[in-house]
């Protein structure tokens, strides 16, 4: 066994010469929302919408460009003219009702299980940046070690509940064989849960075998470990890169995000209802088929969300059309009883300026009012995705236990003891000595770690340190001071042998990737 470019395994806690860590970096449970959502349509408009969609799916189609799903739809009863699908709303309905309204993640650290679905959120980092800004601020292609920093800080960020996958694109990795490393990274610097590379069917399969390993094959058949994502090729096809990947995941019962990629105006009509009501038949036709795979898999109703210049062409994030597109498919996932996905924290800004900062605030509040379950791309995304920023990623996590802290809802368990205190303190006092406030101050009003709230004196005094400098300061603190979570060695080296037999069999070549 040689895996020597992993580096090696680990040899326990004495080993480490790097201090202790300190901070307290356990992750927050999964959030459980108590704040009333924020539902546009009415009970009519929300039959309008899925009326619509379904008429979609029966009088149009929807393309499946992959025989075995063809096959499959066959054998389900579906109308199959060539590669277009026809879809009976019935048989819709039948097979999405078969999957599970909620289910539980299970980390290989038990204390980071997550409840998922229903009133249950969880917010995971951005995925598939091919550029980053680094520690030093700068714009350039990333490499394995720079993916593994962000897996150690998504481990370290408590409002982080996963580690993802491929956060930035490692370039110093042939693509090829890019998967199993990306996986091995999630698994190894992080024990909460994370995401499998989809990028092909064989692919989504090696990412599956190592989940066997770690967790063991006969537990994947009754647990959630890992989830995929299958993006749709809007309007209205799903390819057999997507299709292979999806049954690969289904057949092993582990959850998918059946994502349509809309760009609206671009891919949708230019009007936000009609575009809901295709991504929503978009995402019915995936929903559908991952029970044609498996009957009672889990499945996780997905969209990816932009808005296209009408100017330029460029995808806009933060816009009010995008809010407005959540809330409503927020409705129709819990219409249909599935739990959802949405994405988070976007940004079309270049570097980590206002604009970033306004058009993520607006999506965070967005999605988390929406009633999202599965809130990606939480933690990093700028530049419309193109890059993922070590500064933004701290602070967008910072950003999500404030929305965490805000979607719990208000607090009542100190209420009596609360006015207790008016009376003691009386007209013309201060509480700031009070019993308390001494017993609360901590946690009764959330205070940021990154943002600067003192006077302009204090603060050039300081040196006059701003937002961005501020977070790459955090980032270094956090990476300096990270501790490997212990892996069971014999689980370790059983990853490392199966990712050197696999770079044996596969080509490095980055032009046969599509084979693989």
């Amino acid at each position: 066994m040689t895996v020597a470019a992993i580096g090696p395994a680990r040899r326990g806690r004495g080993a480490r010469k790097a201090q202790r860590q300190t901070r307290d970096i356990t992750m927050l449970p999964a959030l459980r929302r108590r704040l009333p959502l924020v539902e546009p349509m009415d009970a009519g408009q929300i039959a309008r919408i899925d009326g619509a969609s379904m008429a979609i799916l029966e009088d149009v189609g929807v393309v499946f460009r992959d025989a075995i799903a063809l096959q499959d739809w066959r054998r389900a009863g579906a109308d199959v003219r060539g590669e277009r699908v026809h879809l009976d709303r019935w048989l819709v309905r039948e097979l999405i009702a078969t999957i599970p309204a909620s289910f539980t993640y299970h980390a290989r650290n038990p204390a980071n299980n997550l409840p998922f679905g229903n009133d249950h959120s969880i917010f995971v980092p951005m995925t598939g940046a091919p550029f980053l800004r680094d520690l030093n601020d700068v714009r350039r292609n990333p490499t394995l070690a720079d993916l593994a920093d962000f897996h150690k800080l998504s481990h370290m960020l408590p409002s982080l509940h996963s580690s993802a996958h491929h956060i930035v694109e490692p370039y110093d990795h042939p693509i090829s064989q890019r998967h199993l490393r990306i996986t091995y990274s999630s698994i190894k610097h992080s024990d909460k849960t994370f995401m499998g590379m989809t990028t092909s069917p064989k692919n989504a399969e090696d990412v599956m075998e190592m989940c066997a390993l770690l967790f063991g094959a006969e537990f994947m058949e009754t647990h959630a470990v890992c989830t995929g994502n299958i993006n749709g090729n809007s309007p209205l096809v799903w390819d057999e890169t997507m299709l292979g990947a999806l049954r690969a995941f289904s057949r092993r019962n582990q959850p998918v995000l059946c994502s349509p990629f809309v760009l609206g105006g671009a891919n949708t009509p230019a009007s936000v209802a009609p575009a809901v009501a295709q991504l929503n038949a978009e995402a019915l036709s995936a929903l559908a088929y991952t029970q044609v795979v498996r009957r009672g898999a889990p499945a996780i109703y997905g969209h990816y969300l932009s808005t296209v210049s009408m100017k330029s062409g460029a995808p806009m994030a933060g816009t009010p059309e995008i809010s407005l597109m959540n809330f409503m498919i927020g409705q129709m996932a819990r219409f249909y009883g599935v739990p959802w996905r949405s994405s988070n924290t976007l940004g079309g800004a270049k570097t980590f300026d206002a604009q970033a900062g306004y058009e993520s605030a607006m999506t965070l509040n967005a999605v988390l009012m929406a009633g999202a379950n599965y809130i990606w791309h939480s933690a990093g995304w700028n530049e419309a995705g193109m890059h993922c920023s070590m500064a933004k990623f701290v602070v967008d996590a910072e950003m999500c236990a404030m929305g965490y802290r805000m979607a719990e809802g208000i607090r009542w368990d100190d209420f009596e003891e609360g006015l207790q205190a008016v009376r003691d303190v009386g007209p013309g006092g201060h509480y700031l000595g009070h019993p308390h406030t001494l017993e609360n101050f901590q946690r009764a009003f959330f205070m940021p770690e990154l943002f600067d709230n003192n006077s302009i004196e204090q603060w050039q005094a300081e040196g006059s340190v701003e937002i961005t400098e501020r977070a790459l300061t955090h980032a270094r603190t956090l990476l300096r001071s990270y501790e490997e979570p212990g892996l069971d060695p014999a689980v370790d080296e059983a990853l490392r042998d199966f990712i050197a037999r696999r770079e044996r069999e596969i080509p490095a070549a980055d032009a046969l990737n599509q084979e693989y």
